[in-house]
């Protein structure tokens, strides 16, 4: 396994450049134009990605989010969700890099190997950014009207943070 991986990057970079090089286009301008317009994209991303880090930083210190874990946790209970998971299951649905700042957060507190941070874990990658999903293909495909999208995409969402906590339980504790 570690010889796969110490060749795949430059495996897959010659391929790039032959690629390229057949089609008649230089690689190393190919190369700095995606460097160029990652960096333009990173910077676009940069100050949302600080405001949402900034309001979830004041949501925890003003006890908001423990508040709020509280008072969802005979419900959380119910369906097997840790309460400390509260803040990241109400805003996975509308912003990823707010949950993945939020995960990172609970991450920290809790520590990555406590059945806080492998449940967190699992539901970043069982879930969605709902929201900003439905927005995004359904304003590129010209829809107004999403009907029961919403309502099944959300309880989708509930489904994927109820099967993360059981499958973070089952096998890690």
């Amino acid at each position: 396994m570690g010889l796969i991986s110490s060749y795949l990057v430059p495996v897959l970079l010659f391929c790039v450049a032959a690629w390229a090089l057949g089609k008649k286009e230089d690689p190393y301008d190919l190369l700095l134009q995606g460097g160029r317009e990652g960096l333009q994209l990173l910077w676009t991303l940069i100050p949302t990605f600080v405001m949402m880090l900034v309001a979830v930083s004041m949501l925890r210190v003003s006890g908001a989010t423990a508040w709020l874990g509280e008072l969802l946790a005979p419900v959380f209970r119910v369906f097997g969700i840790p309460k400390e998971t509260a803040l990241l299951v109400l805003i996975r649905p509308i912003s990823g890099s707010a949950a993945l700042s939020v995960g990172t957060e609970l991450m920290a507190t809790y520590g990555v190997d406590s059945t806080v941070g492998r449940t967190v874990a699992v539901m970043l990658g069982s879930t969605e950014t709902t929201f900003y999903t439905i927005s995004v293909y359904f304003g590129a495909a010209g829809i107004s009207k999403t009907r029961f999208t919403l309502p099944a995409a959300l309880f989708a969402d509930f489904v994927g943070f109820v099967t993360a906590s059981m499958t973070a339980h089952l096998f890690f504790t």
